[in-house]
């Protein structure tokens, strides 16, 4: 039997629109020199059998900076990240920013099926994991059999 071949290109790797509008517009706009004020981390969940994992990167951010509160089914991360001291005469002056500086902020909705009073934080190398556990107590199914 013949295998038909519609399409013999190699495969071109894919970017996002906006990387590439980025690197269109990287050149022609000025840099910054100015750290800003507020920044959004970039967050991975994953879910596993036992919960949902959250994988928060946060370059630069101090453990004692970081703060995880629940309220009303709601997690909110809060954070600061602190650009370096500028204000001195012999200090380093920006001469361009390409990475985030200042305060942040993330709220997750959090399902019914999971256990809020169980949730862990952990910082390792610039990565907080938060780890949001299921409820063993909360029945998400329940089939009732009928006599």
């Amino acid at each position: 039997m013949a295998t038909l071949v519609y399409n013999n290109h190699p495969a071109r790797p894919v970017r996002p629109f906006n990387s590439v509008f980025n690197e269109l517009l990287r050149d022609a706009l000025p840099a910054a020199t100015e750290p800003g004020k507020t920044f959004t981390p970039h967050t991975d969940i994953l879910e596993s059998k036992d919960g949902y994992q959250l994988v928060v990167a946060v370059p630069g951010v101090a453990k004692d900076s970081l703060h995880l509160d629940v309220e009303e089914g709601t997690l909110t991360i809060r954070g600061e990240r602190k650009a370096p001291a500028t204000n001195d005469e012999n200090a380093p002056r920006f001469r361009r920013i390409e990475t985030a500086y200042g305060t942040f902020a993330r709220t997750f909705r959090l399902p019914d099926n999971v256990d809020a009073k169980a949730i862990s934080a952990e910082l390792n190398d610039g990565l907080l994991h938060v780890t949001v556990p299921f409820d063993t107590e909360k029945v998400a199914k329940y089939h009732i059999e009928v006599r």
